[in-house]
C-alpha cells in the first residue's frame, strides 16, 4: 500500500463525496422551491400567510413555476441550515479522537493497567504504532458493549485514537485482536478517519432540516384550526403545518439519499481495509476468526447504545441493523468478508476457546505476544524501502516493533506512559555522555522540576544507559499519549526544558533535533485539522530542498568532497528542479534553517513531498551506509511533513 497513492484515493473519494452531496442538496432546494411555490400559491388569500411567505396574487388561476426570488430565499435557507447543521457537529469533533471516543461511552485505558486484556490490547497497538511510524494513539474501551466491534477516530494521526468494545476484549484471542487492530491502522493510515467525520457531519446537517420539520409540526399539535371566523388565523396554521410536513419530507429523503451515499463509500472501504490488515499481519486467520465470532456469536457486533449510531459506519463490522434491504448496510456481508480473505471459507461460524487469564508476566511468557524470529539486518537500502512503506504496515516491520518493545527495559515502559515521569523519560533521553555536560542538564532539570525529578531521573538512570538508540524514538512514540495530557503551562515548561536541554552543549545533533521534531509536530493540536496546501511547484520550494539536501548530506559524512557527491545524488532525483539547487555551505546548512524549510515543505503537495523524502534517502544513503542518527534525521523530516514512516531498519527490502 503506497502511502501517496492511499491520500490521493482519499481526496478523490472526497471529491466525490462533495459532488454527490451536492447533488442531495441541489435536489432538496428543488424539492424544497416547488413546495415553497405550491404553499405560496395557495396561501395567497390569507393575510398573515403573506406576511410570513411573502406576496403573491391570489387571483392568478395558475402557479408560476419560475420566481428567481423564492428560489433565492429557499436555496440561502437550505445552504444555512444544512452548514449550520454541518459546523455544529464539525466543531463536536474538533476535539480529535478522544472527543469522539468519549461521546459514545468510551473508556480510555489507563497505561499502567494489570489487567491481562487491557494490557494485551495496548501491547498489540503499540506494536502497530511503532511498525507504521504513526504517534501511539490513545486506546479507548467501551465497557457496556458487550458486541465485537471497534473503531478508529481522529482528524489526524497527532490525535487519533483505537477503540473497542469489551465483548472485543474478552472473546478474541491475541492474533484476532491483531487482525482489528490491523484494519484500524488501515482506516488511520489510509486517511479514512477524516472522511468518516466529515460524512458524519454533512449528513447531520441534512438531517436538521428533517428535524426542523418536526420540531415544528410537534409545536402545532395543539393548535387548533378555525377557517370561519378566524379565517387568517386558521390559514396561517394550515399553512405552518405545510411548511412543517414539507422541511420533514424533504429533511428525511435527503437524509435517506445521504445515508445511501454513506453505506455505498464506506463499504468499499471496509473491503480495503480487511485486505491492508491481512497484508499487514500475514495471518488470514487471526483478522478472519474475529469475524467468524461475530456471525457465531448471538449479539455479533451490534452495538447497544444509540449515541453509536451517528458513527456506524467508523466500526469495525456493522454496529446496527440495515433498513432498506440492506441499502443502508455501512458493512459488506460477514460472508463475503471472510471469503475475500479464505476463498475456501464453508459459510459456518463458530464460537472458539476462551482465552486463559493469567497473572502478571513478561508478555512472552504471559501469551500476550507470540515469540518471533529477530528482524532481518538490512543494507542501506532500507530507507528507500521504509519510505516505500510509507503509510503501511509491513509485516517485517511489525515483527521488528515486537522486538522492540520486548527489549525496551519494562522500567522506562512504565516510566512512558505516566504523564510525571514521561516528561523525566524524554529529558533523560537527551542527558550527554559527557559528565560535565550532563551535570549541567541535570542542574536544568532540578531548575524547572524540583529536587524530587532528580531522584525520580535517578531511578531511571540504569535502564537508560541500558538503552539502545534504535529505541529511542520509539519509545518517544509510546510516551506521546501521557504527554498530550499535559496542560498547556506544564506543556510550555516541559517543551521550554528540552530546549534548554538540546543547547547544553552549544551543540544540536541530529537525534536531538529529530526528537525535538516529532514532539513539535505530535502535540501541536492547536491545528487538528493539519496543514493546508498551499504550495504546488517545486519552483516555489527550492531554497528549502536545497537546506534539506545540504544538511543531510553533510550529516553523512564530514568530508567535504563525499557531502558534495551525496547532495547531488539526492538532488537527481528531484530532475524538474536539479539544476537549480544548491549544495549550501556548511555555515549556513544549520538545523535551524532546516526547521523553518520543513514548515515550508510541510504545506506543499504530496507529490513534493514523497519527490523530497526520496531525495533525501538518496542523498543519506549515498555513501553506502545508514547510521542510526541518519535514519532518526530522515524519520523526523518525515514526521515534519505528516508522513508516517516505519523505522526504517525493519523493512525488508
Amino acid at each position: 500500500m503506497d502511502f501517496f497513492e492511499a491520500q490521493a484515493r482519499a481526496r478523490q473519494r472526497t471529491s466525490r463525496l462533495i459532488l454527490f452531496f451536492a447533488l442531495a442538496v441541489a435536489g432538496m432546494i428543488a424539492a424544497g422551491y416547488f413546495a415553497a411555490i405550491f404553499l405560496l400559491h395557495h396561501a395567497g388569500g390569507h393575510e398573515a400567510a403573506q406576511a410570513l411567505l411573502g406576496r403573491l396574487d391570489p387571483h392568478a388561476d395558475s402557479i408560476v413555476l419560475w420566481q428567481p426570488d423564492v428560489l433565492g430565499v429557499v436555496a440561502a435557507g437550505t445552504l444555512f441550515v444544512v452548514g449550520a447543521g454541518s459546523l455544529f457537529k464539525w466543531l463536536q469533533f474538533s476535539g480529535g479522537g478522544g472527543a469522539v471516543a468519549e461521546s459514545v461511552g468510551g473508556r480510555r485505558v489507563d497505561p499502567h493497567t494489570t489487567e491481562f486484556k487491557e494490557r494485551r490490547l495496548l501491547n498489540v497497538v503499540e506494536e502497530m504504532a511503532i511498525a507504521s511510524g504513526v504517534p501511539m494513539p490513545a486506546v479507548y474501551v467501551l465497557d457496556d458493549e458487550p458486541a465485537i466491534n471497534a473503531f478508529a477516530a481522529g482528524l489526524t494521526t497527532k490525535d487519533a485514537v483505537v477503540a473497542v468494545t469489551r465483548g472485543t476484549l474478552e472473546k478474541l484471542t491475541r492474533e484476532e485482536l491483531q487482525g482489528v487492530v490491523g484494519h484500524e491502522f488501515s482506516h488511520i493510515l489510509n486517511g479514512d478517519m477524516r472522511l468518516n467525520l466529515r460524512l458524519a457531519a454533512t449528513i447531520f446537517g441534512i438531517l436538521v432540516i428533517g428535524l426542523a420539520g418536526r420540531g415544528l409540526l410537534w409545536g402545532l399539535r395543539h393548535a387548533r384550526v378555525r377557517t370561519d371566523r378566524d379565517k387568517n388565523g386558521g390559514g396561517l396554521v394550515l399553512i405552518l403545518i405545510g411548511v412543517g410536513l414539507a422541511l420533514l419530507i424533504i429533511g428525511y429523503v435527503g437524509y435517506f439519499f445521504g445515508r445511501l451515499i454513506q453505506a455505498a463509500v464506506s463499504r468499499q472501504r471496509e473491503f480495503l481495509a480487511d485486505a491492508s490488515a491481512v497484508q499487514f499481519t500475514r495471518n488470514p486467520a487471526g483478522l478472519g476468526g474475529a469475524l467468524k465470532k461475530i456471525g457465531g456469536y448471538a449479539l455479533g457486533s451490534s452495538m447497544q447504545s444509540s449515541k453509536s449510531a451517528a458513527i456506524g459506519h467508523f466500526f469495525f463490522a456493522q454496529g446496527f441493523r440495515s433498513h432498506f434491504g440492506g441499502l443502508w448496510a455501512t458493512h459488506p456481508p460477514l460472508g463475503e468478508r471472510i471469503r475475500a480473505i479464505e476463498p475456501r471459507f464453508d459459510g459456518k461460524f463458530f464460537d472458539p476457546p476462551e482465552v486463559v487469564d493469567v497473572g502478571r508476566q513478561s508478555f512472552v511468557s504471559a501469551g500476550l505476544a507470540p515469540a518471533r524470529p529477530a528482524p532481518p539486518v538490512l543494507a542501506p537500502a532500507a530507507a528507500l524501502a521504509g519510505l516505500a512503506a510509507a503509510g503501511s504496515l509491513p509485516p517485517a516491520a511489525i515483527d521488528a516493533a515486537h522486538d522492540l518493545l520486548e527489549s525496551t527495559p519494562d522500567r522506562l515502559r512504565l516510566a512512558a506512559q505516566t504523564t510525571g515521569e514521561a516528561r523525566l523519560l524524554v529529558c533523560g533521553l537527551l542527558l550527554a555522555d559527557d559528565p560535565a555536560v550532563r551535570a549541567g542538564q541535570r542542574n536544568i532539570v532540578g531548575a524547572h522540576y524540583g529536587g524530587e525529578s532528580l531522584r525520580q531521573l535517578d531511578q531511571l538512570e540504569s535502564s537508560l544507559q541500558r538503552l539502545r538508540p534504535e529505541h529511542k524514538l520509539p519509545l518517544l512514540q509510546i510516551a506521546l499519549p501521557a504527554l498530550r495530557s499535559l496542560p498547556a503551562p506544564a506543556l510550555g515548561t516541559f517543551l521550554g526544558t528540552l530546549d534548554a536541554l538540546v543547547h547544553a552543549d552549544e551543540h544540536v545533533s541530529a537525534f536531538e533535533f529529530a526528537l525535538q521534531k516529532t514532539i513539535a509536530r505530535a502535540l501541536a493540536l492547536g491545528r487538528p485539522g493539519g496543514e493546508v496546501v498551499q504550495i504546488h511547484s517545486f519552483n516555489a520550494v527550492t531554497a528549502e530542498l536545497s537546506a534539506v539536501l545540504s544538511l543531510l548530506a553533510r550529516a553523512a559524512t564530514a568530508e567535504p568532497e563525499r557531502a558534495a557527491q551525496s547532495f547531488a545524488a539526492g538532488a537527481a532525483q528531484l530532475p524538474l528542479v536539479a539544476a537549480q539547487l544548491q549544495f549550501l555551505p556548511e555555515s549556513t546548512a544549520t538545523l535551524a534553517q532546516l526547521d523553518g524549510a520543513l514548515d515550508k515543505l510541510a504545506t506543499a503537495s504530496p507529490a513534493i513531498k514523497q519527490r523530497t523524502l526520496v531525495a533525501a534517502a538518496h542523498t543519506v544513503t549515498a555513501d553506502g551506509r545508514l547510521l542510526v542518527a541518519e535514519g532518526e534525521l530522515l524519520r523526523a523530516i518525515a514526521a515534519a511533513l505528516d508522513v508516517p514512516v516505519p523505522p526504517l531498519g525493519a523493512v525488508a527490502a
